[in-house]
Order: structure tokens, then sequence, then C-alpha cells
């Protein structure tokens, strides 16, 4: 389960290093101009990083039905740890011209299907490896994963912040946290190319997996529990990245709030919601779940 996290976790720091620096490399990629301008931009290109997280999840989804969770999972660190290096050692606008925001939508694009492919087959992998009355337990880590890869983030920025002046932070010091991104999924993807097979995939693997009819047949015959899985996700997703990532551009941009204190807003706000993942009470038994039925026929496992 750590290592299952520990590349999520990892994952995650990379995604919001770009959210959370993007107050200061904002200027250097993109023509001059106002701010807002600026940060509107690199918002555009953070959203096409979210397009292509549908496809990652689609296509590394059937990447590791076919080779294995841990080779989807290591797959999907690989293509992340690409991105941050190339968006790190990329020059400025004013070095290399337009070139400079092409790469840094290559980067992102990469990242995108990366991110898209780490989450769901994190998520299998970790309700795969949980014993039965414990899935939903195993699984909840994955989003307690995903909120100390952003802490980690902003702790670098809170730590630079501390170190750096604020010319120093525009100048370069915004690219040490994407080289940091890069060593840290260097390490993780060794931990991962040993990390141990879902014991569920090994049994598909021998016996060969039900035929489930594809996407195809998905869309056509469950287009209501797609919308409604979509429904959720969508409420869910919009309301985390409201607070996680457009808070702090409005914090600093609009309400003048000044960088660091901006910082350690995010920190406490994101520490506690750690604290709010976790599910630790399990399903009960098959009696336990009968006595209990029988007592109360409204309890939610009946």
């Amino acid at each position: 389960m750590v290592r299952g996290c520990l590349g999520n976790l990892v994952e995650w720091y990379d995604w919001f290093v770009y959210a959370s620096f993007s107050i200061y490399f904002a200027a250097g990629f993109f023509p001059e101009g106002n701010l807002t301008a600026q940060l509107l931009s690199t918002a555009v290109v953070f959203a096409v990083g979210f397009l292509m997280r549908p496809l990652g999840g689609w296509l590394l989804g059937l990447y590791a039905d076919k080779f294995g969770r841990r080779a989807a999972l290591t797959l999907s660190v690989t293509l992340m740890s690409f991105g941050s290096p190339a968006i790190a050692l990329t020059p400025g606008y004013s070095s290399i011209g337009i070139l400079a925001p092409v790469i840094l939508v290559v980067a992102r694009l990469a990242q995108g299907l990366s991110v898209g492919g780490e989450f769901g087959s994190s998520a299998t992998y970790l309700s795969e490896i949980a014993t039965p009355r414990r899935r939903g337990f195993y699984s909840s880590f994955q989003y307690v994963s995903i909120t100390v890869g952003q802490l980690s983030a902003l702790l670098v920025m809170i730590v630079m912040q501390s170190l750096l002046t604020e010319a120093q932070m525009y100048a370069w010091g915004w690219r040490v946290p994407f080289v940091l991104g890069a060593i840290a999924g260097l390490v993780v993807m060794y931990l991962r190319r040993t990390m141990v097979e879902s014991e569920h995939f090994q049994r598909s693997a021998t016996t060969g997996p039900p035929s489930r009819g594809g996407l195809r047949v998905l869309l056509r015959e469950h287009r209501r529990q797609v919308l409604a899985v979509l429904g959720l996700a969508i409420g869910g997703t919009v309301a985390f990245y409201t607070f996680t990532s457009y808070l702090q551009k409005y914090m600093v941009n609009t309400a003048g709030i000044p960088k660091p204190t901006a910082s350690l807003i995010g920190f406490a706000a994101l520490f506690l919601f750690i604290f709010m993942q976790p599910s630790p009470a399990p399903f009960p038994t098959a009696g336990a779940a009968a006595r209990s039925c029988s007592a109360s026929p409204s309890a939610a496992w009946c």
C-alpha cells in the first residue's frame, strides 16, 4: 500500500507544483503583459492536462489489464518524470519565443496522460491488495496521498519563499521544485519495479479475465451509470480545485494577500483536509450483517 501511495504522492506533487508555482513562472513562458493575462495563460495549459486525463485513464487501464498493475503504475510515474525536467530546463519566452509555451504544453500533455493513468491504476491496485472488509479503508489512502503530494509542493514553496528573495523566485527558484519532482520520480520508478503484483491480477492472468465488452459496450449499455459517475466526479473535482488551485491565485492577484501568507493558508486547509479522507469503519461480516439487518433494515449495507 505504501509503494502504491508513494508513487501517487509523487505524481500529484508534480501535478500541483505547476499550479502552485505558476504565480512565479507565468511571466517567463508567455509574452509580456499584465499578471492576470499571464496567469490565465498558464491556467489554459493546466486545463489542457485535464483533457488528457480521461485518455490516460483509458490507455493505461488497458495496459494494466494486459501487463499488470505494477507495469502500468511504473509507466505512469515514468511519464510524469519526463514532464518535470522538461518544464524545469526550458528557457523562457524571451530566449526561445513561441517554443517556450509549446514545450510547456507538450510536457503537460504527458503529465495529463500520466495522472489519468495513475488515478485509475492506483485505485484498482489498492482495492485489489486489500482484504475484503478493508477495501474502502485502503482505497481512501489514494486521496490521502494526493493531498500529501500537494502539501509537499506547498511545503517546498514555503521553504523557498523563506530562503530566496522574490526576484530569485521569479528568475530561477521556481525551477527547483520541478527538478526535485524528477528526482523523486526516478526513485519511485525503481520502487515500483519491485512492488508486489496484486493477487487478483495474477489469478486473472492465469484463468483469463472475464469479457466485459470494452468501452463501446460500457457507453451503450450502462449510460446512466456512466453519467452518474461523471456528475459525482465533476462536483468533487470542481470543489477541490477551487480551493486548492484557484484560491491561491485569487488571494495573491485579487485580494492582495502576500504570496507567503497565501501559501500558509493553503497548507493549513490541506492539512485539515487529509484527516477527512480515511474511511476506517469496515462493513460487517456476513453473519453480523444479517443480525444487523434484522434489527435495523435501513442500515447502509442492507
